[in-house]
């Protein structure tokens, strides 16, 4: 399959220019100061502009109000807006209608009944990131390195592009993708040899894994 991987949580020029040589479709930059990937606009710039033609700059926020969203986008040449915090389909609108870039709206996923919401959020967002929904009383709310049961999204798909998130690693994202048929994945924590220090040689392993995956035939 030609599957698009993401890596999120890229904070030095390493990380960019692995992921590039890599093949990674998506960049990601976290502006989420509880997160150990945080990074302030200034660093977000710098790192952006070393990012080659084609591979997609992505900068996530959770809860972010206009004031910081217009910091980041008048500053930081950003391609997608990633929501990733408990903004509501009304707020993923405005966001998209004010800065006119696409929205990702990550939707964290623990059991059957949170699969839903899913449908109220794909009207309004240009992509969707269906991630393991974060445990009561986490500081984070992805990049957890936890995943829920894949076979609840199995065959599944929606009116928008969508993305498979949470407890991805080199070891099982291929399985991963066999199952959910997913088309792009997303992966953090699952490439880091400690919390937001990311590992070159896992984020190769990973792309390479998540390209080589087939999907299970539907009989």
């Amino acid at each position: 399959m030609d599957v698009r991987v993401k890596v999120c949580g890229l904070s030095t020029a390493a990380d960019v220019e692995a992921v590039a040589a890599a093949g990674a479709a998506y960049a990601g930059f976290v502006f989420f100061p509880k997160s150990p990937r945080n990074v302030s606009v200034e660093q977000a710039r710098e790192l952006a502009v070393l990012a080659p033609i084609g591979l997609a700059k992505v900068a996530l926020v959770v809860n972010a109000d206009n004031e910081f969203l217009d910091e980041i986008t008048n500053k930081v040449a950003v391609d997608i807006l990633q929501l990733h915090g408990s903004e509501s389909p009304e707020r993923v609108a405005e966001v998209r209608a004010r800065y006119g870039l696409p929205v990702m709206k990550a939707v964290g996923v623990a059991t059957a009944e949170d699969l839903p919401q899913l449908g109220a959020y794909e009207q309004v967002c240009d992509q969707i990131l269906v991630d393991a929904k974060a445990p009561k009383g986490a500081d984070l709310p992805g990049g957890n390195g936890l995943a829920f049961d894949w076979k609840l999204i199995a065959g599944r798909r929606w009116a928008r592009p969508w993305m498979l998130a949470g407890g991805l690693t080199p070891e099982n994202v291929a399985r991963a993708v066999e199952l959910t048929g997913a088309a792009q994945v997303d992966v953090s924590s699952g490439v880091e040899r400690a919390p937001g220090h990311k590992d070159a040689g896992l984020i190769h392993s990973f792309v390479a894994a998540a390209q080589g995956a087939q999907e299970i035939p539907k009989l």
